[in-house]
């Protein structure tokens, strides 16, 4: 059951700045792009802002360019435009994996790079009715002082379930951010923090104005499970970049989602370069994923079936990649 929306203003916005002017003019108002996350939680009575700034139009959060120097893309690009781009394929498979991974086709035709980025953490507390939360007593992510998930601490546990993220992270991607004063450009890790409640490291009024992609040679790819073949988030998201050398490992990242509050790269990969991708390589880094996500009972699922999940798709994906690295001449 969802309710009716909220009453709220739209105000649009011609430029960056012009909108980051409206947001700090309009205490508690949230930037519009998409939408595809932002309206569906206000149909369930998770937030009540009274103006809604409009990105749509603004020139510069829709450019996309991707060329041997590198790719710029936009915050407002839609996801269906990123995935259609040629020059994104054939250079970063892993965003273009990504892209066509997330949600459904209508879904895609509105929905954004920075939206994805940005997207709301998710538990099964949260996203729920509000009569649903009202007769739970609410969560300590929203309206509540309990986490249902663990009830005897005081940390929120929805998890981050953005597919775009870990594709970026695995090729060194870093974001432009704007905001009441100026802009900074951060590496993409830096716009997350490990609270479901706040796990985006944004002040107040802040946008992502673009992602800012390296020129690389790795091999890079995306894999998901969920509970369908289509639509869902994933219970488990994982991106893999490499490069092989004489038959052994020269560059490995691993970036995961849906598991944790936020997407984050793996860490001690680099204990395992220069060594050959085999069955004991294989089962070490098996160990790693193991040991740094973290999921609990934010789904249907249990968090040890993800657990096992991610590990299992992060063998399979860099194996698959390693075998086509060495075989490239």
């Amino acid at each position: 059951m969802t309710l009716p929306l909220c009453d709220f203003r739209v105000v649009r916005a011609g430029t960056v700045e012009a909108a980051v002017t409206a947001q700090r003019s309009h205490e508690g108002s949230r930037f519009l792009a998409g939408g595809t996350d932002l309206i569906v939680n206000l149909r369930r009575g998770l937030g009540n802002p009274a103006v809604l700034i409009d990105l749509n139009g603004i020139e510069e959060l829709d450019t996309l360019t991707c060329t041997e120097a590198g790719a710029y893309i936009g915050g407002g690009v839609t996801l269906v435009e990123l995935g259609a781009c040629a020059a994104i394929r054939e250079r970063h498979a892993a965003i273009a994996e990504a892209v066509t991974a997330i949600a459904g086709p209508s879904h895609r035709n509105l929905a954004t790079v920075g939206g994805n980025l940005c997207l709301d953490t998710r538990c099964i507390y949260y996203n729920q009715s509000e009569w649903w939360r009202h007769a739970n007593g609410y969560c300590l992510k929203y309206g509540g002082d309990i986490c249902h998930v663990a009830p005897q601490g005081q940390r929120c546990h929805a998890a981050f379930s953005g597919d775009l993220a870990p594709a970026l992270l695995v090729l060194d991607a870093e974001v432009q951010i704007a905001g009441s004063s100026g802009r900074r450009r951060i590496p993409l890790a830096g716009l997350y923090a490990d609270d479901g409640r706040a796990h985006l490291a944004l002040a107040a009024g802040e946008l992502v104005v673009a992602v800012h992609v390296p020129p690389n040679a790795l091999h890079s790819g995306y894999a998901k499970v969920r509970v369908r073949g289509a639509m869902d988030f994933p219970l488990a998201g994982v991106a893999v970049a490499l490069a092989v050398e004489r038959d052994k490992l020269s560059a490995l990242h691993v970036g995961l989602t849906g598991t944790n509050p936020r997407p984050f790269l793996l860490d001690g990969t680099d204990s395992l370069l220069g060594r050959r991708p085999d069955e004991a390589t294989l089962q070490q880094l098996v160990k790693m994923v193991q040991k740094q996500v973290q999921p609990v009972r934010t789904t249907l699922a249990s968090g040890n079936y993800r657990r096992l999940a991610a590990a299992a798709l992060v063998r399979r994906l860099t194996e698959q990649l390693a075998t086509q690295a060495a075989g490239q001449p």
